[in-house]
């Protein structure tokens, strides 16, 4: 049998090869972006066993941003809080700073939009790099590719923020080279999980037994197959994220998921989850919400208006009661000077437990929304739409602790609708009417983008607090219906009504990369603002 230790026996004449190939290649500017001096490098790893599993545990640690002894919250805050969370419509930033003219009323913050891009390539990439090397050199692809799926996972987020990235021409190690376009950093993010996954796939049906990097894998503990299902699951993501762009690469990457022996997540405990159990941690949004500043992020006014029009029975799992025993939301874009009615108990906070909400990057229930979005389009998802659609909420409503008896009643809904917005701080400006009109039921006899805008919309409400998932899919499908700022202080670079599509490259880049970002400006098709829309942004 295959174990962690018969593997690790293998790395123990890497030590001065690996640091060699890690050293060449390095540029001027190499250090300054591609080495974090609190993560792990050549010089700390005293035992050689350690090599592989450190790196890799380092990439798992740096998807998601959170205070781990080297990143804080206020890390992911800059890294996703106060970005793709805000845009998703999931939370609300109720911080006094700029008095509110920031990214949330879509005026860019420099500091506030470096962090998502850099964090991936001072982390991610340079650790998969690393694992790359020294897997290649002992001759164990199945360790590469493991890493890699976890680059992909870490990197799409990235993709999706800015659109190009130096990312195809990474090989050398060094940042500074041209951008890639969307579309081809798309076409290698697939090539990588189709070889991840036909990698892993025999070797997990010859070693059923076998665990790879069991000590360093906060997600899985080292199951392949659990891997392997998480791989899929990403392909299909991925896949649906540029149905717009190139419907027939969409559909060909979706089947093969399904068609993999192991197929995609389907169980609750398939979810791809940083395990409490694995590491002590606990998800940044609690300390976001409850320690910064006496809270800096409530509920948005986007979830109040959809789950207190549908009566969600997942309310008191997102979010707390406010004073008067409701749950009420906070508009995005607000520009005042008096903050305190937004920051009391008017508003509804996040519903974060300090040591048991996790950090989720891949859930049951969206793999049942994909599967239901592909049936819709008449793919080969190995079912209808209908019933993924409904295994899609049964899944959401298990994963946050309800019962099916919950889930099937809130399914089967055909009245409810979203709810207009009230601003219960009192500032009636704010008020806005329902953002939508969509029912919960399934009809079969509605037409596509009625049963789509369903799907999306139950997705959106399942993905929370996902930001990044969330505001792509908005982007990609136009649903849900999402409220616009109150503010728009763009300069007439973002459009209100479809809101924003992207987020700027970072200042850093123009100073140390004038070259290569001007490839990537050159690839956008638009300006370098939160305007422009990405290459699968096309509906």
């Amino acid at each position: 049998m295959i174990t962690d230790k018969t593997i690790f026996k293998k790395y123990r004449t890497l030590s001065g090869v690996l640091l060699m190939i890690l050293c060449a290649g390095c540029t001027k500017n190499f250090s300054e972006y591609n080495t974090n001096p609190n993560e792990a490098t050549e010089e700390m790893m005293a035992t050689d066993n350690l090599k592989t599993g450190t790196f890799f545990a380092q990439m798992q640690r740096n998807v998601v941003l959170f205070k781990d002894g080297s990143n804080l919250s206020s890390d992911y805050q800059v890294a996703q809080g106060l970005t793709s969370d805000v845009y998703s419509n999931y939370i609300a930033p109720t911080g006094t700073w700029y008095g509110g003219v920031h990214n949330g009323s879509y005026y860019f913050i420099q500091s506030w939009i470096e962090r998502t891009f850099t964090s991936g390539f001072a982390s991610i990439m340079p650790a998969w790099q690393s694992v790359k090397t020294a897997a290649t050199a002992d001759g164990l692809p199945e360790i590469t590719a493991m890493a890699t799926i976890v680059k992909v996972e870490a990197m799409h987020r990235v993709a999706d923020a800015y659109g190009p990235i130096p990312y195809n021409n990474y090989q050398s190690g060094s940042l500074q080279n041209n951008y890639s376009s969307l579309q081809d950093v798309y076409t290698k993010f697939f090539n990588e999980l189709d070889s991840a996954i036909n990698v892993l796939t025999p070797f997990a049906q010859g070693n059923p037994s076998a665990t790879l990097l069991k000590s360093y894998d906060f997600i899985y503990g080292g199951n392949v197959a659990a891997w392997i299902k998480f791989a899929n699951t990403l392909r299909l993501r991925l896949a649906m994220r540029v149905v717009y762009a190139n419907a027939a690469l969409a559909q060909a990457e979706a089947e093969k998921s399904i068609a993999n022996p192991y197929g995609v997540i389907t169980s609750t405990n398939d979810r791809a989850v940083i395990q409490h159990s694995l590491i002590n941690y606990y998800h940044p949004l609690y300390e976001i919400a409850y320690s910064f500043n006496a809270g800096e992020a409530r509920m948005s006014a986007s979830m109040d208006a959809f789950m207190n029009g549908y009566a969600d029975p997942r309310r008191p799992a997102y979010f707390t009661k406010a004073a008067d025993g409701n749950y009420h939301g906070v508009r995005q874009g607000i520009v005042t000077t008096t903050w305190t009615p937004y920051t009391g108990t008017n508003i509804s906070s996040l519903n974060m437990n300090m040591g048991t909400t996790p950090i989720v990057w891949m859930t049951a229930a969206e793999s049942y929304f994909l599967r239901a979005e592909g049936a819709l389009r008449g793919w080969n998802m190995g079912g209808i739409a209908q019933d993924f659609y409904n295994q899609g909420i049964a899944a959401s409503f298990a994963e946050n602790g309800l019962q099916a008896t919950d889930a099937a009643a809130y399914a089967a809904n055909n009245t409810a609708l979203p709810a207009a917005f009230t601003d219960n701080s009192g500032q009636s400006g704010n008020n806005i009417t329902a953002p939508s009109t969509i029912k919960i039921a399934w009809n079969a006899s509605d037409v596509f983008e009625t049963n789509l805008e369903r799907i999306i919309t139950q997705k959106w409400l399942a993905l929370y607090p996902d930001g990044p998932e969330g505001w792509a899919e908005f982007r990609r499908t136009g649903y849900p219906k999402l409220l616009p700022v109150v503010a728009n202080n763009s300069n007439g670079t973002i459009n209100t009504a479809t809101q924003v599509r992207r987020i700027p490259f970072p200042q850093s880049e123009y100073n140390n990369n004038a070259a290569g970002v001007k490839t990537g400006v050159s690839l956008l098709g638009g300006a370098d603002g939160g305007g422009t829309k990405l290459w699968w942004d096309k509906k």
